[in-house]
């Protein structure tokens, strides 16, 4: 095996993979990146059997060839080359000797046969969508996922098409978040529970340019991006069933500007979080809301003109639930939608029905 490519092609498709090697394995494979040359291209595939990721990029292959090296090793020893044209050959003691202007390293490689085997899936099932559009569907929802393991299937998105639509769904115990948006196509009907961090990481890696396809096995999805290809395991089981959470009717509906309101508890929760309970108190009262906060150095209190459609109503929540929420939404006007200080607040934009953002209340004193 011996080849040569340009150090920053190189130290960025590391980069890329290097983020399905697992950080908590007790298999040492698993913390390699398996190189793969042949013709005029470098295959570069890291996976921790959960999310598998290959990145292919140029280069002057001399020999063919294959082997594993330590990922991140190799990434940081690479990232120093960015500048350079690199040369990597595999001896016969199965070290990567690695030339660049005049000078060398050499790093011992792994075993490439006990590197999983990962397979392609086939590309019969899938969903075509404009690739903005993922990554906002995704980047809508992912931050009310769950992080930690009491409920492992809270830790994944609910992804659910029909006919035109795909829906994402994120539940964390405290907060749901739902977003809806337009397919290109799609060969059926599909729901599936990807785990959250893995979505996040794929949509990262795409461009803004025309579709992605969502390739859909049973256990599986597969995104193709040209020179990168992501395989991901989904969650087994049921998720939680969202429509039953969300209500409705609503007894009180505020319409307020999504910017003033943003602001203004931005600065309100700037003495909630010293004591870090994030709480941030309304009352909304005929044509004002008025937040406040409290701590043991002080207090605030913002007044905000709103729209008000029903009963006055006073409830509290965590500032950084409702920043989350505000922070994806462009429309530049939402709707507050409640029915009583310990029921559940929907925040919705005032059109389109492209985003829900249902907020647990939190007991005040």
């Amino acid at each position: 095996m011996k080849f040569k490519c340009d150090g920053l092609e190189l130290s960025e498709a590391i980069g890329t993979v290097l983020r399905a090697v697992s950080n908590k394995t007790t298999s040492q494979i698993l913390e390699g990146i398996k190189m793969v040359c042949n013709e005029d291209k470098l295959t570069l595939t890291a996976t921790d059997l959960e999310i598998s990721i290959e990145k292919t990029i140029r280069a002057d292959v001399i020999n063919n060839g294959e082997t594993v090296v330590p990922g991140k090793l190799f990434g940081d020893y690479i990232r120093k080359l960015t500048n350079e044209n690199i040369e990597c050959e595999l001896n016969e003691r199965n070290q990567l000797k690695i030339t660049y202007t005049d000078s060398e390293g050499c790093l011992q490689c792994m075993d490439i046969n006990e590197f999983p085997q990962i397979k392609e899936l086939e590309k019969t099932k899938f969903f075509e969508i404009e690739k903005t559009e993922f990554k906002s569907l995704i980047n809508n929802v992912n931050y009310a996922v769950a992080i930690d393991d009491s409920r492992p299937i809270l830790k994944g998105i609910l992804i659910e098409t029909n006919s035109n639509n795909v829906k994402a769904v994120a539940v964390d115990g405290c907060r749901l978040s739902l977003s809806n948006k337009k397919l290109v196509m799609s060969t059926d009907d599909f729901k599936l529970i990807v785990p959250g961090k893995n979505i996040s990481d794929i949509v990262k890696m795409m461009d803004d340019d025309g579709t992605v396809k969502v390739y859909v096995h049973s256990n599986n999805i597969m995104v193709d991006l040209g020179d990168t290809i992501v395989i991901n395991r989904l969650i087994d089981g049921q998720f939680i069933n969202y429509r039953q959470i969300i209500p409705n009717d609503f007894s009180t509906v505020v319409t307020i500007n999504k910017e003033q309101l943003e602001d203004s508890i931005d600065r309100a929760s700037v003495l909630s979080r010293i004591d870090k309970n994030n709480l941030v108190k309304f009352d909304i009262k005929e044509k004002n809301l008025m937040l406040t906060s409290s701590s043991e150095i002080g207090n605030t209190k913002e007044n905000i003109t709103v729209g008000v459609k029903g009963n006055d109503i006073n409830i509290s929540f965590n500032s950084k639930y409702f920043s989350d929420c505000l922070r994806v939404i462009d429309n530049p006007y939402v709707k507050m939608n409640l029915n009583s200080p310990i029921q559940p607040c929907v925040i919705t934009p005032t059109e389109g029905n492209d985003f829900v953002f249902l907020i647990l209340p939190v007991k005040s004193r």
